[in-house]
């Protein structure tokens, strides 16, 4: 995508994805990227980090405020909807929460993009989406319903809404890797909590080029999903030992509430809409669109899994990335 003279907004932008994909739009000559968050500490690092330019702003506010997106949107050519809550214990404790920002925030960024009339909006998704089971999965399957259903609003005049759905990025804040070598740097054992569990394993690059290739090539309706491969989480857990120099020793401590054991980026649903786009990505096609031959099998992340050699390779990519990315001494230190 041809980011070049064009103004963006990222919300939650200061998170993990948000802050790399700040960083590439402002690398690819973008005339304006805004970054809307609340939290003030992150954008204090990230300010540091950049220092004083003209074409990254920084806006105090969350998407639940209707008059702080509002204006945040106004003058932008696309919207990255990266703003979530995405923990799923935590949203399984307070499931209204997770709905006040996934559900009715995201629906809050909808409806300014489509009153400024921005080319193009992308949602950030998840595989806990597809058949969910958690308030987190819920509320961010009801904001793909919502973002997908604006590309047919009465009060759409160009818009391109479509979603963006992957799985686990390694690395990011929150996830299993940063856990597990947390636990072993404090001395502590690794708690997992099903021997069986999988998961999908990106990095934080390939969920950007899933979203920048949203970006350019959505008609409207669409789901991106990038392909990818799995893991059993036990065997990322005995690489990481491996770094830390550790023979594997680990306490399950039984499935949280809301975990699945595998999750799944493409359901039966959907596969009778989907294509394959190119080595890298699925594109399913909107719901109100007719059935096309493709994609036959659910994405199931347990038929997926990768050796232990692969999933080393991916996690130093994974590593490497981030070590580019590093704001020394903030919120994106390698802890």
């Amino acid at each position: 995508m041809n980011a070049a003279g064009k103004t963006f907004l990222v919300t939650g932008g200061t998170g993990s994805f948000g802050h790399f994909i700040v960083h590439r739009l402002l690398g690819a000559g973008a005339a304006e990227v805004r970054v809307l968050s609340r939290d003030e500490k992150k954008q204090h690092d990230m300010r540091v980090h950049y220092g004083k330019r003209d074409d990254l702003v920084l806006v105090i506010g969350d998407i639940r405020d209707r008059r702080v997106v509002d204006e945040a949107t106004s003058g932008v050519d696309i919207v990255f909807q990266a703003a979530a809550l995405k923990q799923v214990p935590s949203c399984e404790r307070f499931p209204m929460e997770a709905v006040r920002t996934n559900v009715i925030g995201a629906e809050n960024v909808v409806e300014a993009a489509l009153r400024h009339r921005v080319s193009a909006l992308v949602a950030i998704s998840t595989d806990k989406a597809v058949k969910p089971v958690n308030a987190m999965g819920m509320s961010k399957a009801l904001q793909e319903k919502l973002v997908l259903r604006a590309t047919e609003s009465r009060l759409n005049e160009g818009t391109r809404c479509s979603v963006v759905r992957y799985g686990n990025v390694l690395r990011s804040r929150g996830s299993i890797v940063p856990l597990f070598r947390r636990q072993l740097s404090r001395g502590q054992r690794l708690t997992i909590t099903d021997e069986r569990m999988t998961r999908f394993l990106l990095t934080l690059n390939d969920a950007i080029e899933l979203v920048l290739h949203a970006a350019e090539h959505a008609e409207g309706g669409e789901t991106f999903i990038r392909k990818a491969p799995a893991a059993r989480v036990v065997d990322i857990a005995a690489i990481v030992s491996e770094e830390f120099e550790r023979p594997l020793d680990y306490e399950v401590v039984g499935v949280l509430p809301g975990e699945k054991l595998h999750e799944i980026l493409i359901s039966e649903d959907e596969v009778h809409r989907t294509i394959e786009v190119d080595e890298d990505y699925y594109k399913v096609r909107p719901w109100w669109a007719e059935p096309v031959p493709g994609v036959t099998d659910e994405f199931r992340s347990s038929d997926h899994l990768i050796s232990l050699d692969e999933i080393r390779a991916l996690m130093a990519r994974a590593d490497e990335e981030f070590e580019r990315m590093e704001i020394t001494g903030g919120e994106f230190a390698k802890f």
